[in-house]
């Protein structure tokens, strides 16, 4: 899509944030972007409510406007229609710029059956759009370093990025299903696999991430006991050449998962598939303490991103007024950099999330009783205190 924009930083130091992007003037009438809205479940409308306002005063702030076209999707989509990704709700998505995604899913949906829950709408739509790339900052503030479970010393300075290959592999592989087997015993059964084209379009989204950021590449499968990562090694390798100031590493997914734990920092970029993909992300998610901190982009060789928080619908605190919003703004501000091209309004948004955590302010995911200088604030009170950052 945009291959020029994969090395940034999802959240800069307030210095950063603006290096080398030049203020631009407007004398002509601002372009209006068209953003999918989709709200969900759970938190979601809460946090969303917040980041289209922010997101708004930031692009007005620098002569962009946003058209915002409300959809259903996920639990909110099958009680309306009885189905977790609507036809609608598709075709808005395909004649968007970007789209902009809350959290799908949720309890009162778990008794569903596997293809009429909440979660095949946000499969669906990643499918339909064929957003085959996701990718999932893992990045620990210098500002919530004491709040991982690690010790300080291993997260502080953490910068990953993964990415993850999103519409292949065993999630979408066929056949898939239930049977019985020859003893008359009740089976379920799926199949991981992928072709080389599919290999080879993830592997050049990771190594030219890595070109913009530590030139450094690991690739994890588990090709000592799976043809399909076979495969999957041989053409990383492959179009490795390509790349010949990236330096490549392999690793098993077992060894992988520890040393994320064990050594955070020796990992730049990481490109693998789908499910081990969805695993590693979540895992690396948590080094910096809390999910509401963490964006994610969804995107394709062409057409509209899925932009979305890392974390989920959060069922038990909806509409509680309680939920991080943080997470959602930084997708935004990741939308901004990848599909739409308007930068400073990224910076915009990330300096004022810098500057709210500088400052203190925390909402009850990240926040430590008794921690000098800090202030426990409600989802609406971040989100009145990004507005007013962004609006200066």
């Amino acid at each position: 899509m945009h291959g020029a924009m994969l090395g940034q930083r999802v959240m800069p130091s307030r210095a950063s944030a603006t290096r080398g992007v030049a203020r631009r003037r407007f004398t002509t009438v601002c372009k209006v972007h068209k953003i999918c809205v989709l709200p969900g479940d759970g938190i979601g409308p809460e946090i969303m409510n917040v980041a289209t306002k922010v997101l708004t005063a930031a692009g007005k702030k620098e002569g962009e406007e946003f058209e915002y076209h409300h959809e259903l999707i996920g639990g909110a989509a099958i009680d309306a229609t009885g189905e977790p990704l609507p036809a609608k709700t598709l075709a808005t998505a395909k004649a968007s710029n970007a789209v902009l995604l809350a959290a799908i899913g949720g309890y009162k949906w778990d008794t569903l059956p596997s293809d009429k829950r909440p979660e095949r709408g946000l499969l669906a739509i990643r499918a339909g759009l064929n957003a085959f790339a996701n990718l999932r900052p893992a990045i620990v503030p210098k500002q919530l370093a004491d709040s991982s479970p690690l010790k300080r010393e291993l997260v502080e300075g953490v910068d990953i990025l993964i990415v993850r290959e999103l519409v292949g592999g065993i999630y979408f592989g066929q056949p898939r299903g239930f049977g019985t087997n020859d003893k008359g015993e009740r089976i379920g059964y799926n199949t991981d696999v992928y072709s080389e084209p599919e290999v080879e379009r993830i592997a050049r989204v990771a190594f030219d991430a890595a070109r913009k950021r530590g030139k450094r590449l690991c690739s994890v499968e588990k090709s000592n006991v799976l043809e399909v990562s076979q495969l999957w090694k041989e053409v990383v390798i492959r179009v490795g050449k390509e790349y010949p100031d990236v330096e490549l590493s392999h690793m098993y997914i077992d060894n992988a998962a520890m040393q994320l734990l064990r050594n955070p920092k020796y990992f730049d970029v990481i490109v693998t598939g789908n499910i081990f993909g969805d695993i590693l992300s979540d895992e690396a998610s948590m080094l910096a303490g809390s999910l509401g901190l963490l964006p994610s982009a969804s995107i394709s060789g062409a057409g509209p991103g899925i932009y979305e928080p890392v974390h989920g619908s959060a069922p038990d605190i909806a509409g509680q007024d309680i939920a991080n919003p943080l997470a959602m703004i930084l997708s935004a501000a990741m939308m901004c950099r990848y599909d739409l091209n308007i930068p400073n309004v990224a910076a915009r948004l990330e300096a004022a999330v810098e500057g709210a955590l500088d400052a203190g302010y925390r909402t009850q995911d990240i926040y430590k009783a008794g921690t000098p200088g800090t202030k426990l604030v409600k989802c609406s009170e971040m989100g009145e205190l990004l507005l007013q950052s962004v609006t200066k």
